[in-house]
């Protein structure tokens, strides 16, 4: 299994363009993946640095309904019409970040290799998609800003167009998640019920980012979480919306358990 990050917020390769958004390509042993699509077309160019092929990708999963994670698919199809492009269909609705507009281009909507699911999916004996997270431990404040519009009303998000992917490689499962804002411990616990037992590893953002300094309560979060996730025998590889100064606050707590990822960068 090959997993190679196309787009984070930070430089992992000199050679790659960065910028916030978020896009991961997967080689199993029966596919070519897509995670996202950054903000814009500059994954393009960084597959490009990086020798993959992304004509030969024949799946694309949109992690949720921002801008950040589906910017470049309408770029991608011009590329590629054959992937296959599955998302929630809640994940074309209206979403903001206080009055800004942060949801999708709405020409994804008419493509053709467009798959709109409603709960979760079943690819083949590889791939699996999974939504349908309530739990609501840890979750993330920087949440409380995210809204979708209903009508003229916006009201706060709840998350139900976020999906998450489920690689299997022999016995082990790789976990996927755009920001995880659902909460990684939900994310983790819904995962649990359905295959009980903890994946290999996870490779997501933890919604933590915030401008400014965290509060007491918010760090105390954010520890919290890291004494459950320490528990665990996954390894996680996060970045994009977890930010430097979460990261900072966890690795002490998990240790080799956590791994940054860059632009550029190869995982695994």
């Amino acid at each position: 299994m090959n997993v190679q990050i196309l787009m984070e917020d930070t430089c992992g390769n000199t050679e790659c363009v960065y910028e916030h958004g978020l896009s991961v390509y997967i080689e199993t042993r029966k596919h070519k993946i897509l995670v996202d699509t950054g903000a814009t077309q500059a994954f393009l160019k960084n597959a490009q640095q990086m020798g993959i092929l992304l004509a030969e990708v024949d799946t694309v999963v949109i992690s949720h309904g921002h801008y950040d994670h589906a910017g470049g698919v309408l770029d991608f199809c011009k590329l590629n019409s054959k992937a296959k492009i599955y998302m929630q269909r809640a994940a074309g609705e209206d979403y903001y970040h206080g009055e800004r507009y942060i949801g999708i281009d709405k020409r994804i909507l008419d493509l053709p290799q467009l798959c709109l699911l409603e709960g979760d999916y079943r690819m083949d004996e590889e791939l699996f998609l999974f939504t349908g997270i309530t739990g609501r431990r840890s979750f993330p404040q920087s949440n409380l800003s995210l809204s979708k519009k209903n009508g003229d009303v916006l009201e706060q998000d709840s998350f139900a167009h976020e999906q998450c992917l489920v690689v299997t490689q022999g016995e082990n499962h790789i976990l996927f998640s755009g920001c995880a804002h659902n909460g990684i411990l939900n994310i983790l616990d819904r995962y649990q019920q359905m295959f009980a037992k903890e994946p290999a590893a996870v490779v997501s953002g933890f919604h933590m980012m915030k401008k400014g300094e965290y509060t007491s309560e918010e760090e105390q979060v954010i520890c919290a979480t890291a004494r459950e996730l320490a528990k665990k025998r996954t390894i996680f590889y996060t970045g994009h919306c977890t930010s430097q100064a979460a990261i900072d606050l966890m690795q002490p707590i998990m240790g080799e358990k956590l791994h940054s990822i860059h632009c550029g960068q190869t995982l695994f």
